[in-house]
């Protein structure tokens, strides 16, 4: 049973690095992307796509967020992102919009800039507040190993879509760029990613690494000190935003999901009450929640349009991962 036919489309809000209170909208299904990253912390890709549709209809969602936004809680950015590439979504310009009609808090899209080329894709990001798109690799090849993109997908023009999407763009556009320990981290390779990004101006430079368990063991993290050194390199501000505190192999993994379990265990939960009762990303929760019902320790029933996690009687009370 899919996680995403639970078919409730906004979370949070979560706590952000970034964003401060974010409060985000998941507008493709699980593991849709054009990409299938070393680090991705979901897991593979299962849907690898460039077509573009419309996931859920728009006034579904709006409906949802104002539904969300009459609890009072505090929300600094409305953020387009969730469990897949959301430039896939085929509406985001009239749903931005929407966004923009009912609220004044700012629209953030966070997107790993694959479809930028394309201007149909520009244009209906162009009401955003902020844009936050990925920038892994500074060469083809590197660009194939890190973020393994769909074919169709071609470096240069992708870098370029980044390129002429800051060009038009009134708001703010932040570079993410995710180094691995071995490939990414080094220093011929860094700079060919400040060549490119000095070319693309963005308003500011963000380094990223792993913080929880990778798609791939080789996907390994940048020691801190390192990072501190390679932002220097970056002609935009720089600035690390890996969460070292965080940092946890496959235990510290485990401890996290027990908590999930434990949940469970005391009454039947969606994926929203362990998002929202355990203040973790839905994706990460997702994620627990996965391999939960794959250790066969909880079940997912549906409950008229929703599915409900509830614990497996006999189940252990800690899983062998």
């Amino acid at each position: 049973m899919s996680l995403y036919s639970d078919n409730f489309r906004i979370f949070g809000p979560v706590p952000s690095r970034r964003l401060g209170h974010s409060l985000g909208i998941d507008l493709v299904p699980f593991k849709t992307c054009t990409y299938d990253c070393l680090y991705c912390q979901l897991g593979r890709t299962t849907v690898k796509t460039l077509e573009r549709k419309v996931y859920v209809p728009p006034e579904e969602i709006v409906q949802q967020l104002a539904e969300k936004l009459k609890q009072p809680q505090p929300v600094d950015y409305i953020t387009l992102s969730g469990s897949g590439e959301p430039t896939l979504y085929l509406k985001t310009a009239e749903l931005i919009g929407r966004i923009k009609v009912m609220t004044d808090i700012p629209v953030a899209v966070l997107t790993n800039g694959s479809l930028l080329w394309d201007k149909t894709v520009r244009e209906g990001l162009m009401e955003a507040d902020l844009v936050i798109p990925s920038l892994d690799a500074g060469n083809d090849p590197l660009f194939q190993l890190v973020n393994r993109p769909c074919p169709g997908i071609i470096f240069d023009k992708m870098v370029a879509g980044i390129q002429q999407f800051k060009q038009e763009f009134k708001g703010a556009l932040w570079l993410e760029i995710f180094l691995l320990d071995g490939i990414t981290a080094t220093q011929a390779a860094v700079e060919e990613i400040a060549f490119h990004a000095l070319h693309i101006s963005p308003d500011k430079v963000q380094l990223n690494t792993v913080s929880r368990p990778p798609c791939e063991k080789n996907a390994r993290a940048v020691p801190r000190a390192r990072m501190l050194r390679l932002a220097e390199m970056f002609d935009a501000p720089a600035e690390v935003i890996a969460d070292y505190e965080n940092i946890h192999g496959e235990s510290g993994f485990a401890a996290s999901r027990e908590e999930v379990f434990d949940l469970i265990s005391r009454r039947p939960c969606t994926l929203e009450d362990v998002a929202g009762g355990l203040s973790i990303h839905r994706n990460e929760a997702i994620k627990h929640l996965e391999q939960l019902v794959h250790e066969e320790r909880i079940v997912a029933v549906a409950q008229g349009e929703r599915n409900y996690y509830r614990r497996i009687a006999g189940a252990a009370e800690r899983g062998s991962g």
